[in-house]
């Protein structure tokens, strides 16, 4: 309860005087945590039914406290706003509660510490934050998919150490960057389920010493299990970190897309072009359209990872049970969090602009990208592939010598290079022929990218979290 109708400190009654300004200056967290109140509310409707349970009060006492709460949440949702002495969103909460219910209030906090409530309502915020983001990659994944339908039967290079490697159908480029995505969606789920662990009940790190029920907690505030150590579960902040590293690896993949559709928008290439919705200009040059949405994309995966790097360093030296550090992890989850926010819906929007200049990806196809292909086609005939490797690269330095194309070179010189080179020999250097036969399963060729994309869809079906 509180000790100073003044205040409404949570803590302070073995203080002779009051706290420095210095230190309330440090140690007010409510510009970061105010964001918690829903799920701060939540819980501590639910305490007072446990608490209630229990025999500390009566179910009318339990029922003014939780009619309290909610006159309390329709207040901050109609604007209140924290004041001076609000340490963090627990004592703004408990301040108005008071206001709301009267002395009962002070009865809340029977048996419950702030170790056990921030980290309950930093769960619960978590398990929402991972629906929503499970909501936004899949935007993203659905304009991939629709612009890789768009252009499935397109042709472009693959490319490997950012040289031209092998061609591919355009819809397996894009759908390189899809399923990377879903790869998120999976981690995401794992999060969401290793932060749905109640710790309410805790304490402040050996336990409540009152019976609370904890199974009718876990089922109110819909948790999928109970902690089972209160000291590991007041301290435990994996589950911040593990979706901190799935908001990293999304940021990665979002890095990815955008550096490859930077290379590819250049004029250098000119494979794609941005849409007028997501481009901006420049200040001197009027001819300029500059993809910043993807360059500020690939920016932000830098913040993310600074945001993963800062929790990690935070956690690594902290003694078992809960320190004041673990103030700062919110604002780490927080700050990956938004971001993320801003990077997946703009990603969506620009990448639904595209549009894609099939002509010059076609033409960056060269034939010398099919010597794998007449590798293959020698080791059909009988070669040994370490041979037909040898024979092929002999025809590719003879083509560049000579500046043409290996379908350009003499009918003889496919003789020389290797006795089993017949007069159908220059067919295996067609970019349609190289992807009509890789149909494998996870390949190029088009039945095996018409699989694709009825997997991709499967996958976008898939109920969300």
């Amino acid at each position: 309860m509180s000790n100073d109708s003044g205040t409404h400190k949570l803590w302070g009654g073995r203080f002779a005087g009051g706290p420095s300004p210095l230190l309330d200056a440090i140690n007010r967290s409510i510009g970061t945590d105010f964001r918690l109140w829903p799920h701060d509310v939540r819980l501590s409707r639910a305490w007072a039914l446990a608490l209630s349970k229990a025999g500390v009060f009566t179910a009318d006492e339990a029922e003014q406290l939780r009619s309290g709460l909610d006159r309390v949440a329709m207040r901050i949702a109609d604007g209140a706003q924290p004041i001076a002495t609000d340490e963090d969103i627990h004592t703004m909460i408990d301040r108005l509660l008071h206001e709301e219910a009267g002395t009962v209030a002070s009865k809340l906090h029977t048996g419950r510490s702030r170790n056990d409530q921030v980290a309950t309502a930093s769960r619960l915020w978590t398990m929402d934050a991972c629906r929503k983001l499970d909501t936004a990659i899949r935007e993203l994944q659905q304009a991939l998919l629709t612009q890789a339908e768009s252009i499935a039967d397109a042709i472009l290079p693959a490319y490997t150490h950012l040289q031209r490697a092998q061609p591919v159908s355009g819809a397996h480029w894009l759908l390189s960057h899809f399923w990377p995505l879903e790869r998120d969606r999976v981690r995401l789920a794992n999060a969401m389920r290793n932060a749905a662990v109640l710790p309410l009940g805790s304490g402040a790190i050996a336990g409540s010493a009152f019976p609370v029920p904890r199974d009718i907690l876990r089922d109110e505030l819909e948790f999928v299990s109970i902690s089972p150590n209160s000291i590991d579960a007041t301290g435990d902040r994996d589950f911040v970190a593990e979706t901190l590293f799935v908001c990293t690896m999304t940021a990665v993949h979002c890095s990815r897309i955008a550096e490859d559709l930077i290379v590819y928008g250049s004029s250098e290439f000119s494979f794609v072009k941005f849409g007028d919705g997501f481009s901006t200009g420049s200040s001197m040059m009027p001819q300029k359209r500059n993809p910043d949405v993807f360059e500020l994309a690939r920016g932000s995966g830098a913040r993310v990872l600074g945001d993963l790097v800062s929790l990690l360093g935070t956690i690594k030296g902290l003694p078992s049970g809960y320190s004041k550090d673990l103030q700062d992890d919110k604002r780490a989850l927080f700050n990956a969090v938004d971001l993320l926010h801003l990077v997946l819906p703009a990603m969506a929007g620009a990448i639904s602009e595209l549009r894609f200049d099939r002509g010059r990806m076609r033409a960056a196809v060269s034939s010398a990208m099919m010597a794998t292909d007449l590798a293959d086609y020698l080791v059909k005939k009988g070669a040994t592939f370490r041979e037909a490797h040898g024979a092929v690269g002999s025809l590719v330095r003879q083509a560049e010598e000579a500046g043409i194309e290996m379908t350009d070179l003499p009918p003889d010189a496919f003789g020389k290079a290797h006795a089993l080179f017949g007069t159908d020999a220059r067919d295996a250097l067609g970019a349609e022929a190289s992807l009509a036969a890789r149909n494998i399963a996870g390949g190029t060729g088009p039945d095996a990218v018409r699989a694709q994309i009825a997997q991709a869809h499967t996958a976008l079906q898939a109920p969300a979290l």
